[in-house]
């Protein structure tokens, strides 16, 4: 990261107009007393001196007295308005200097606007009885309150008697004919009759009436009437339950649905898909992002980890002013990398040499769910009854990169159990086409902890070197075996 630019040089005073005039100064000293005034002319007279004569005419003014001394200042004036923005300054050079050291502290922020209304509390407990209040004239009943907010919705409650059957509804329309039925028996053969014809007789006198014939089938449905349809009547009682129906043919079998998991090598080389399972696509091990000073993780053990294709800068932001901008500014992205070491002149990495430090990753598919378990200790736990093993490593929990942002790993997903350990296991990527390793990187593994010595406080221990020592906790990750 360059050095902080130099201040830039302050701007022209602002052309505003004069405040207003201050308060009146307080009054000056009385002035020197003028001369006196020209004497009056002369009046007639008089032939008897009973009386002074009229008075003269009114003299000149005096002249003007000396200036008394200065008043007191008067208050501030209000001040004037704001002058016009300077002209924009010419864009400067730019050059790329060395990583700058540790800027001094922010000052502290603007207070954020206030927050949502949170969510209405729980109810208290009753308080207890307040005292007598005192009795007076004045009403003090206030205006009714607000309307409460709609209880919690009541448990089911117990089915209820059957209603008194409802009235019979309309007569149904005819069923269609039945059957026809069986063939009868063959009757008994008659006696031999007498083979001579005679003589026709005379008309038999009329026979008794027969008896009345079966009644013949229901007549079709004759017109509507001329009378309005009346109401729809009232829901029949149920009707008795019927028996349980055959069970039918056995369906054809299911297809199993497929768990997607990420698999990352921290190597140069796209890994395998563990046995038992297919590859979907590779693609570059994708840790986070840090947009806006703000940080945005990816579950490494998700396809949403692996992107098919790497760039120092993945992603771009748009505004409100229906702008979107691109590698225009100070934002990161994080990768898991290689074992590559670092240059050791900590010269910028950029180019096709880029391809050597970030790791590689394959989605796989398989027909069994995925899961990590975490020993705690510095030994590799065991899969549990019915699990496969897929590969073991090292509890992976969380990262931060510039300005302490960072994500975090879902200890249950198989992204938290890293193949291999190191002390920093991502690179730092920027949108000038550059990446490297720096020293406000940060990453955190589960500890390796005694099982007898819990909850006692912890021992402070250092481990130097690559080497992860005994306090880094392991870790596997397991598959349920899939019965076929």
């Amino acid at each position: 990261r360059g050095r902080p630019g130099q201040i830039g040089v302050p701007g022209p005073p602002g052309v505003g107009p004069p405040g207003p005039p201050g308060p009146k100064g307080s009054l000056g000293v009385l002035g020197q007393r003028g001369r006196p005034g020209d004497p009056g002319e002369k009046g007639d007279q008089s032939e008897t001196i009973t009386s002074p004569g009229d008075p003269g005419q009114k003299g000149e003014p005096g002249l003007s007295g000396n200036p008394g001394p200065q008043g007191d200042t008067g208050s501030t004036g209000f001040p004037g308005f704001p002058g016009r923005f300077g002209d924009k300054g010419e864009w400067g050079l730019s050059v790329q200097g060395p990583p700058g050291n540790t800027g001094q502290k922010g000052l502290m922020g603007f207070d954020g606007i206030k927050g949502l209304t949170g969510p209405r509390g729980l109810n208290g407990d009753g308080g207890p009885p307040g005292p007598k209040g005192v009795q007076t004239d004045i009403d003090l009943t206030g205006n009714p309150g607000d309307v409460g907010p709609p209880g919690l919705k009541g448990d089911i409650g117990f089915p209820g008697n059957y209603g008194p059957p409802g009235p019979s509804g309309p007569l149904g329309a005819m069923g269609p004919p039945g059957l026809p039925g069986p063939d009868g028996q063959p009757g008994s053969p008659g006696r031999v009759g007498i083979c001579c014809e005679g003589a026709k007789g005379d008309p038999g006198a009329n026979g008794l009436n027969g008896s009345s014939g079966m009644k013949g089938p229901r007549g079709p449905p004759g017109p509507p009437g001329p009378g309005f349809q009346g109401d729809k009547g009232n829901k029949g009682a149920m009707g008795i339950l019927g028996t349980p129906g055959y069970r039918g043919d056995t369906g054809p079998p299911g297809q199993p649905d497929g768990f997607l998991f990420t698999r990352h090598s921290q190597k140069q080389n796209v890994p395998l898909c563990p046995a038992g399972s297919s590859l979907i696509y590779s693609g570059y091990s994708l840790l986070f992002i840090n947009g806006n000073n703000r940080g945005h993780g990816q579950d490494l053990g998700t396809l949403g980890s692996c992107l098919p294709r790497f760039s120092t800068m993945p992603f771009l932001f748009c505004n409100t002013e229906s702008t979107c901008r691109y590698a225009s500014r100070n934002d990161y992205s994080y990768w898991l990398s290689t074992e590559e070491p670092m240059p050791s002149d900590m010269a910028l990495i950029s180019g096709a040499s880029l391809e050597r430090y970030v790791s590689r990753c394959a989605v796989c598919e398989t027909k069994a769910n995925l899961m990590a378990v975490h020993s705690q200790t510095n030994l590799i736990p065991s899969c549990p009854a019915g699990w496969l093993s897929l590969w073991a490593g090292y509890s992976f929990a969380m990262q931060t990169g510039a300005g302490a942002e960072g994500s975090g790993q879902p200890l249950a997903s198989p992204g938290s159990c890293l193949e291999h350990f190191r002390k920093i296991p991502f690179i730092e990527c920027h949108g000038h086409g550059t990446c490297n390793y720096y020293t406000d990187s940060y990453s955190y593994w589960l500890a390796s902890l005694d099982p007898n010595d819990m909850f006692s406080k912890p021992k402070p221990q250092t481990v130097k070197g690559d080497c992860p020592g005994s306090i880094v906790g392991r870790c596997q990750v397991c598959m349920r075996q899939w019965q076929t």
